[in-house]
């Protein structure tokens, strides 16, 4: 049918319709993706890297002539597996979007061949790595961000997965992260992506949030994190930005959030608990953690977790006096877990939902 290389904001804005088909090798695509798209790998990694130590030692030519070795007998094999996808995820079943490395031989094969086989094919200009720049250049935007902070043990998570359920924009760092923020976040939690993967994960979810109606009076809900989730780093202009904008605090009991830490973390191995303490023996000091391993070991739970929630509570008090001092915090003295609570201390300050 057609052809057509679009540059990176259209291509995005294509993929809410169709599927984005990534041809890079099987190590590239499992690095880091757009999110969403589909690995129809053109090379095996193997292959590629065949492909590319021809093109150093023999020029562009001899590397094609190599490439076509590999890709000659894959042709229908391509072409199926390319048609289950269209045929899965397409309204049309005509159209797919179409992506290697940096828009070249590789995509460029590949869309020839579905042409062939009658699909429209979009390309990305500049490919994968044009929509890495776009990532990047997304952390730049300014983001109307509003965070929600409090100790731990709070209900953070929940409080936001309650106001994205009615409504509000939402980005939620940890679930992104795959990680809950302590020495204690990984537990429960799948393998955390590489640091690309979690970057193009949030500038997706950014770019949802802020073409939602609106966005500049309702703005965007955040938990407030510290830099660094487990191994995952928030890029840095995003993460100036936090810095500065209002942080709405929760304040629930100390009893309340201590019992919400000890149901969510007491069910866990001993010996995955003595991991996450030992981790932070040196911050936590040394009598304090023996006093925490010792009740641990004894299985005295709340007597464990007072402990280490003591520590954590001094921790983010630190962090608080660390902000700007023009930065506005505004308490919520709460007695429960209660989303409509939240929502109702929200509107008293004024804030737009």
């Amino acid at each position: 049918m057609s052809i057509e290389t679009v540059p990176v904001q259209a291509f995005l804005q294509l993929s809410v319709s169709y599927p984005i088909v990534d041809v890079r090798s099987p190590a590239e695509y499992a690095h880091a993706h757009i999110p969403g798209a589909f690995s129809l790998p053109l090379f095996t990694d193997e292959e590629r890297a065949v492909v590319g130590k021809t093109y150093h030692h023999r020029g562009r030519l001899a590397a094609i002539r190599t490439g076509l070795d590999f890709y000659g007998p894959k042709m229908r094999r391509l072409a199926e597996q390319a048609e289950a996808i269209v045929h899965q995820h397409s309204p049309d079943r005509h159209t797919i979007l179409l992506h290697c490395w940096r828009g070249g031989m590789r995509s460029r094969a590949v869309a020839w061949l579905l042409d062939l086989m009658g699909y429209s094919v979009h390309l990305l200009q500049g490919g994968y790595k044009a929509f890495r720049r776009e990532v990047l250049q997304t952390f730049t935007l300014p983001l109307p961000l509003r965070l929600l902070g409090g100790y731990t043990g709070s209900g953070k998570t929940r409080f936001l997965q309650a106001m994205q359920q009615k409504g509000l924009p939402v980005i939620d760092l940890e679930q992104l992260a795959c990680h809950k923020g302590s020495a204690f976040g990984d537990l429960g939690m799948p393998l955390q992506p590489s640091q690309e993967m979690f970057e193009n994960l949030l500038a997706m979810h950014i770019r949802r949030c802020l073409a939602m109606p609106n966005i500049a009076e309702k703005a965007i809900w955040m938990e407030d994190e510290s830099q660094r989730i487990g191994d995952l780093v928030i890029p840095n202009p995003l993460w100036m930005q936090m810095r500065k904008a209002p942080l709405y605090f929760l304040e629930l009991p100390f009893s309340h959030r201590l019992q919400q830490v000890v149901d969510e973390y007491g069910i866990y191995d001993i010996g995955l608990l003595e991991a996450a303490i030992l981790r932070i023996r040196k911050r936590l000091g040394g009598v304090a953690t023996q006093q925490a391993l010792d009740a641990l070991y004894a299985r005295q739970m709340i007597s464990c977790f007072t402990i280490l929630l003591r520590y954590y509570d001094k921790l983010y008090d630190k962090s608080l006096l660390q902000r700007e001092s023009d930065v506005p915090i505004f308490r919520l003295p709460m007695e429960i877990s209660c989303a409509d609570e939240l929502l109702r201390q929200l509107m008293d300050l004024q804030v737009t939902l």
